[in-house]
């Protein structure tokens, strides 16, 4: 390959935002686009079959592990932060939990100065994305190229959970991106008969023939080339130039994208010379309001075999029943694990709820690095609108080093009291009949806690990400905006990010499909194109297949 070679469009990242960018401006056959990965090719059998997150999560083959500063109100400790390395990015190894967020979420960007960015602009990008497996309603679409579907599994301890909370006080809801959030049931996921429905599975693969269309894998890129104030092309760390005739787009995640942009000499232009770099453009609000979804965790040791189990006679058992998935597209291999859940209202939520449950079939302990024999669950509980604000900054000039991740951590005391108010709701749900009838003891914390001191104490202690970090490339028209509302980057021609970074504030749910539908809407807004139909679209795309 030359050391040199030139395209219309450049991809930065084949994550979810990036997949979806490939498969749209290569529709035309006459758009040249490159799109490039950091890691490697999503092969691996893990990746498919949904129960193999156990092993994603924790392991480095296509994850890249991260970890935060030491966290102040968190007892100095550095925190986890996993994001997918592969083609698809962090859908191949999430929970494929399908949340598209609060519709109010939306509207609040639209009204914080971002035209054509509210509910009804985005509602159409979902469906366009959607696939459901229920069909076409008010709220889906049954067309798309992402696969939804029901769980083709279900633990005994899900089911548990979801009676459970009922009997609580939560009311069940079985669909969270339907006419209400609130309540409780098992989430749909982003799968296709029984198996992981990647970014890569729905938009990469399907047209990974077209002649226009070049992937390449292993290709990490070093910084953005300038010309003047265009954007030119990309530098791969290893001195290779792909250049663009028309865009480059930053599609590799809220850490990544602002990192290249530093890298690049676009930021804050004292600390960029501080740093030895020589600033391209003034914009300081690169790296800045990093916001995450901060979770506490409980966790029980079950007395029954009423969900997975780290013991190796139990996983055996659950490995042979792979003819179950392949021939049936079923059975425990399809679990995602995380299978129920649901969204509450804390005392200070206002109008619309501001905490998530996640129980998983498993007893999940540091993410997975530490395993427990035996049967257990786990129910999180995450503070869906934090106040806290952090940011990403450069820890060296060298591309290869990864940045450093302040994301300041309960700074607002307000996020605090939310998370106190969602471990109580979760520590009752647990303490429901139709849970205790499975609980041998109580793994973490190792007793029930009920005064507030203990519970600040243990979540000060426990408390971990789950993973959803957004907002460090802002879409605005202030002096901290990194990007306008057509996701172009102020000040350069030919350079936009599309990805979780651009969010000014956090959705109140799971990231992976918003970032989706901000890369189909993304799409429209390069090829200058109005909103599509998405049954039209999504009707000739299913004949041409």
């Amino acid at each position: 390959m030359s050391t040199q070679m030139i395209f219309d469009y450049v991809i930065v990242g084949a994550g979810s935002a990036g997949c979806v960018l490939a498969n749209r401006l290569s529709a035309d056959e006459q758009h040249r686009v490159c799109l490039l990965e950091a890691g490697p090719r999503d092969r691996s059998p893990l990746i498919s079959i949904p129960l193999g997150i156990g092993q994603l999560l924790p392991g480095t083959g296509y994850n890249l592990h991260q970890y935060t500063a030491p966290q102040r109100h968190l007892n100095e400790r550095r925190l986890f932060w996993p994001r997918g390395r592969t083609l698809g990015g962090s859908s191949a190894i999430n929970a494929m939990v399908y949340i598209r967020g609060n519709s109010d979420d939306y509207d609040a960007w639209e009204s914080a100065g971002n035209p054509g960015w509210g509910w009804q602009d985005l509602l159409p990008y979902f469906l366009l994305a959607e696939g459901n497996e229920r069909g076409t309603d008010a709220y889906h679409s049954g067309y798309g190229p992402l696969s939804v579907s029901d769980l083709k599994w279900k633990t005994k301890s899900g089911q548990a959970f979801v009676r459970a909370a009922q009997a609580s006080g939560h009311r069940l809801n079985s669909d969270f991106n339907g006419s209400q959030q609130n309540g409780v049931g098992f989430y749909q996921v982003t799968q296709r008969r029984g198996r992981r429905c990647s970014a890569a599975a729905a938009y990469l693969h399907p047209v990974a023939n077209r002649p226009n269309l070049f992937v390449r894998t292993n290709s990490q890129v070093a910084r953005v080339i300038f010309r003047g104030e265009k954007a030119t092309g990309v530098e791969l760390l290893n001195g290779t130039k792909i250049l663009a005739n028309k865009e480059v787009i930053l599609s590799a995640g809220a850490i990544q994208s602002p990192h290249l942009l530093l890298l690049s000499g676009v930021g804050h232009e004292g600390a960029l010379r501080n740093m030895g770099l020589m600033p391209q453009n003034h914009l300081p609000g690169v790296g800045k309001n990093l916001q995450d979804h901060l979770d506490i965790i409980q966790v029980v040791k079950a007395s029954a075999a009423v969900s997975f189990s780290e013991s190796l006679w139990p996983k055996a058992l659950t490995a042979l029943r792979l003819p179950e998935l392949i021939f049936l597209n079923r059975g425990p291999l399809s679990s995602n694990v995380a299978e129920a859940g649901g969204f509450a209202s804390s005392s200070l939520a206002g109008g619309n709820p501001d905490i998530q449950f996640h129980m998983t079939a498993s007893p999940i302990f540091q993410h997975g690095f530490e395993k427990r024999p035996g049967y257990g669950y786990s129910l999180h509980a995450c503070a869906l609108r934090p106040k806290s604000r952090g940011e990403i900054t450069l820890d060296s000039t060298d591309p290869r080093v990864l940045p450093r991740i302040e994301p300041n951590y309960l700074s607002e005391p307000e996020d605090l009291e939310v998370l106190v108010e969602a471990y109580e709701m979760a520590r009752d749900i647990l303490a429901q009949e139709e849970l205790s009838r499975y609980q041998k003891r109580h793994w973490l914390p190792e007793q029930k806690l009920t005064d507030r001191d203990s519970i600040i104490h243990y979540i000060r202690q426990h408390a971990e990400s789950i993973y959803h970090p957004v907002g460090t490339c802002r879409m605005g028209n202030d002096d901290l905006a990194v990007v306008d509302n057509e996701l172009k980057v102020h000040g350069v021609d030919g350079l936009r990010v599309v990805d979780a970074s651009i969010m000014p504030t956090l959705i109140s749910g799971n990231t992976n499909a918003p970032v989706i539908a901000i890369a189909e809407k993304a799409a429209d807004l390069i090829l200058q194109r109005s909103p599509r139909s998405f049954v039209k679209e999504n009707r000739h795309t299913q004949e041409v297949e």
